[in-house]
Parts: structure tokens; C-alpha cells; sequence
């Protein structure tokens, strides 16, 4: 098999190649079609979580040291199953569910595989989907997408789980209010679509990049804001009447979560899904005076991953703007993420290597 592999933290990735995996009891073995390029594999990459203040949580406290392969968007078809899998067959074409857990605590029975202490996350703690073959501990894991083009079905194991398991956590709106989506590449397109899918059109959104807010615009957010502006929050609040009762964070870093929670209206939620980092310093009276919820989402279930390849199926959902690219692109396509320079989702192709 051949896959790209962090070597060195920060380096550009390198190809490998080794013996393809053997599945071993319930697991399945998956030939990779396709494979997103997600911004949390730029943290695997370089190695380290922006904890602010100086302070970092490097990523191979939680297993991922060098030579490791990264990616967590895999979309392939089955071509080998150990001797107790059920539920699939050779040929079969499936999403892969990333953020699997261990199976034996409380919380993966409760299916809550994603909030795991013992995780084996795909790209994370086991070897990920920049490669031609990934090893899957059960068919369970696997997802038919059938009618939803690959490429797309790719991503919808993160980003467009993460912004469906996101959105759940609004409260509820009412006529009069609106969702600001701070953030607009690949997480943040998907969620002005799936917002849009939902009924909800007074989406604001917000970026620094002027490209990016006006596809934001065409993806059908009825209102956009550049905010680095020094009065942005002022300019926010005035475009929602100040009626935010929800802010989606997709970038995680001081100056969003002090826009997002300041934006907000009494009863309003905060949502932070970006992981960029820092630490932020907040006033603690006003969160209670105001009533206002302030909570993290990761990821999401696996029955939340149905639920939005169910959605996918209706074709009410528009897919974000998605590009293509040889598999050998790995690297480069790490790079552009990283220096802001990718509009939407870029997703590689590992169909065409030959393995």
C-alpha cells in the first residue's frame, strides 16, 4: 500500500510504501477513493494544539509520532473482510466514520464513540486516509452514501458531521432572530448550506477574506460581514437588529469567541467548533445576567453522520465548494490550508494510484 506520511512535524510529506494490512477478525479493509484535507489534520502535521498563553498540547501525547498517516475524510470501496465481519461485501462503496471509540466503556454504548477517553480515532491514534488502504475495526463504521458524489461524501465524516452535530446545539429560533457563521471555508460553507437546508435563512456570515464572503454570499447567507473592522461588533449586532440567538465558531481563536459571545443576544448560544487556538479572558456576571450558553462541539455520532448523509440524500443540501486533486498533492494542499489559500474543501483522489 502507499500512503503520505507525516515524517518530521512541519515537513512536507513523504510517501511510503509497506505491505497492505491484513483485516483480522470483524474488521474490513477499505481501498481509498477519495480523502479530505481537513484543517484539524494541519495540527497533526505541525504537531502541536495552541493552548494560549504559551502553552501547547503536542499531539504525540495522544499517539500520532512520526511516521504517522494523517486523514479523517475517507470515502473508499470494501476489498477485504477478516473472518467475523458482517454488514458488508466486497465492492460495497462507503463513508468511513472517523472518530471511533473503544467499544467497551459507557460512552461508546451510549453511542458516543466521538467523547471516548480511549479513543482510536482514524488519523488521530490509528493510521488515517492519506493512504490507499485504511483498516476498520467493524462494519458498523461504514456508511452508505449511495447517490451522494464521493467527493462530497467524503467530507460529510467531519465537516459536514461536525456542522450538523453543531447546529443541534442552537437553540430554538424564532422568526426574528439569526445564526452568524464566523468563518467561511469549508466548515462554514457547509453550514450556511445546512442552516439554508433547514429553513433557517438569516445567516450572517463572517470572514477576513473578502473571496471567501462573497461565495459565502452565492452559498445563500443573506448577509456578510468583513469583520476586521474595529467596529465589527457593532456593525454585527445593527445587521441582526440585535436578534443573534446562535453564533457558529469555525475558526476558535480570542478575537472570534470575543466577537461571537459579545454578539449575542439574552438566551443566546455560542457554539465553538474551531480548534486555531489561543485562551480568551472573560467577565463572568455578565454570562448569567445575560443568559447566555457558551459550549464546545466536537465532532459529532455516528448516528448524527446518518442523519446528515440522510439530508445529503434529499439533495436539499448544497455541498460546499470542493476541489479535486491528485493524491501526490497531499503536501501542497497541507500548505495552502494553512496559509489561508484554500476556498472550500480540497479532496484528494487516491482512486487513481495504483497500490
Amino acid at each position: 500500500m502507499l500512503s503520505y506520511d507525516v515524517i518530521e512535524h512541519g515537513k512536507p510529506l513523504q510517501v511510503r510504501m509497506r505491505e497492505t494490512p491484513v483485516p483480522q477478525g470483524r474488521e474490513v479493509r477499505v481501498r481509498i477513493v477519495r480523502s479530505g484535507v481537513c484543517h484539524s489534520d494541519l495540527h497533526i502535521w505541525e504537531g502541536y494544539f495552541d493552548l494560549g498563553g504559551g502553552k501547547r498540547f503536542n499531539v504525540k501525547d495522544r499517539g500520532c509520532v512520526p511516521p504517522f498517516t494523517t486523514g479523517h475524510e475517507p470515502f473508499g470501496v470494501v476489498d477485504a473482510l477478516g473472518p467475523d465481519a458482517a454488514g458488508v461485501a466486497v465492492g460495497d462503496r462507503r463513508i468511513v466514520y472517523p472518530w471511533i471509540g473503544c467499544g467497551q466503556c459507557a460512552v461508546c454504548a451510549d453511542g458516543d464513540d466521538h467523547l471516548c477517553l480511549a479513543t482510536r480515532f482514524v488519523g488521530i491514534v490509528r493510521p488515517g486516509a492519506y493512504a490507499t488502504h485504511l483498516v476498520v475495526p467493524d462494519a458498523k463504521y461504514l456508511v452508505e452514501a449511495d447517490g451522494v458524489d464521493e467527493a462530497w461524501a467524503a467530507t460529510l465524516a467531519c465537516s459536514g458531521l461536525t456542522v450538523h452535530s453543531a447546529i443541534a446545539k442552537l437553540p430554538v429560533l424564532k422568526p426574528r432572530h439569526w445564526v452568524v457563521v464566523l468563518g467561511c471555508g469549508g466548515l462554514g460553507m457547509s453550514a450556511i448550506a445546512m442552516l439554508r437546508a433547514r429553513g433557517i435563512d438569516r445567516v450572517i456570515a463572517c470572514d477576513v477574506d473578502a473571496a471567501k464572503l462573497e461565495r459565502a454570499r452565492e452559498q445563500g447567507a443573506a448577509q456578510v460581514l468583513d469583520t476586521r473592522s474595529p467596529d465589527a461588533l457593532v456593525q454585527l449586532k445593527a445587521l441582526a437588529g440585535d436578534q443573534i440567538a446562535g453564533v457558529l465558531d469555525f475558526v476558535g481563536m480570542p478575537a472570534t469567541t470575543t466577537l461571537g459571545t459579545g454578539a449575542l443576544c439574552k438566551g443566546g448560544h455560542y457554539v465553538l467548533c474551531g480548534l486555531f487556538g489561543g485562551e480568551v479572558t472573560m467577565s463572568l456576571p455578565p454570562i448569567a445576567q445575560r443568559g447566555i450558553s457558551i459550549r464546545g462541539s466536537y465532532v459529532g455520532s455516528l448516528r448524527e453522520l446518518h442523519e446528515v448523509v440522510a439530508l445529503a440524500k434529499t439533495g436539499r443540501l448544497a455541498p460546499p465548494p470542493i476541489e479535486v486533486r491528485p493524491a501526490s498533492e497531499a503536501s501542497r494542499s497541507m500548505e495552502e490550508l494553512r496559509d489561508g489559500r484554500v476556498s472550500g474543501r480540497v479532496v484528494l483522489d487516491f482512486g487513481s494510484v495504483d497500490a
